[in-house]
């Protein structure tokens, strides 16, 4: 097994940080193993006052990295795996999740302790349509702002902007250490995450040396959990366009699935949470797809 292993990577601070935790990982395996890093930027890392569902999806984060891992120029890629696309380009493969972070979302403000208090024509900002949907589900009254950007250009700008709030991922706010933010993490009762959240991938060319290399790795449980995810998400056709919350949990020997589906104005159209066996996860995802329109 060769000991260089050169890995691709967004620039951002928490997809540098997470490339950090995946090769301190490695190298308690491998502590003679050189890992030197790659940063490639994106499209989705030049343009920051769109929303994603208007200029291409999440895809656009992963498009120029998968690129250079076809090139052979990377040898593995870090991934968010809510960022990375059901379909992946031909012949990569995901090779391993690390385990996986908390899941859910969180509330941060510096008005209210939690989202339950939130007054009426409050602004919260997301520029998530799936979190959009969920807000005004559980809150017609409040104003939705359209805010993107890496997670600490969000909480400067929850003042820059004149926010009451914003909704971010536990894991990015953990992971940069901003936990003090934290005002309320969000019980699925009220938004439920996207497919892969809190899951830290790795890509890479589907070649038997460095699947072995990764398997060490791997979390099986969260391998199991956004398996299921994703495979659920392809085939209800859910993209960035989609107001779709999708999460598993697995629970000893069996999977909690929670899934929900939005319009785009709040309304709900699928709210439902199913049980069963991880010896049996594709009979899950039969049952979840028997209940879901097509998108």
């Amino acid at each position: 097994m060769k000991t260089r292993w050169i890995v691709g990577t967004r620039g951002s601070r928490l997809a540098l940080k997470q490339t950090e935790l995946t090769i301190e990982t490695l190298k308690k395996i491998y502590p003679d193993f050189d890992f030197p890093v790659k940063i490639i930027k994106t499209t989705g890392d030049t343009v920051w006052d769109t929303p994603l569902n208007l200029i291409g999806g999440k895809g656009l984060f992963v498009k120029e990295i998968e690129e250079a891992l076809l090139r052979e120029e990377i040898d593995i890629a870090i991934h968010s795996m809510k960022d990375l696309p059901t379909e992946l380009g031909k012949a990569l493969t995901v090779g391993a999740i690390l385990k996986r972070e908390d899941p859910r979302d969180v509330f941060i403000s510096l008005i209210y302790e939690n989202i339950n208090n939130v007054e009426k024509k409050a602004k919260i900002g997301t520029s998530s349509i799936r979190r959009k949907s969920q807000i005004l589900y559980f809150n017609r009254n409040i104003e939705v702002v359209n805010l993107r950007g890496n997670v600490d250009t969000r909480i400067r700008k929850l003042t820059e902007q004149g926010l009451d709030g914003i909704i971010l991922a536990y894991a990015g706010v953990k992971r940069m250490g901003f936990d003090e933010y934290i005002k309320e993490v969000l019980p699925f009762e009220i938004m439920v995450p996207p497919a892969g959240q809190g899951a830290i991938g790795v890509e890479i060319r589907d070649e038997s040396e460095a699947l072995h290399m990764l398997k060490p790795i791997n979390h099986e449980n969260s391998f199991l959990e956004v398996s299921i995810e994703r495979k659920l998400q392809a085939a209800i056709r859910g993209g960035c366009n989609t107001p779709l919350g999708i999460n598993a949990k697995v629970m000893d020997k069996n999977i909690d699935l929670h899934v929900v589906l939005f319009k785009d104005n709040g309304d709900l159209s699928v709210k439902e949470k199913f049980e069963g066996s991880i010896s049996y996860p594709d009979d899950l995802v039969a049952k979840a797809l028997k209940i879901m329109p097509k998108t």
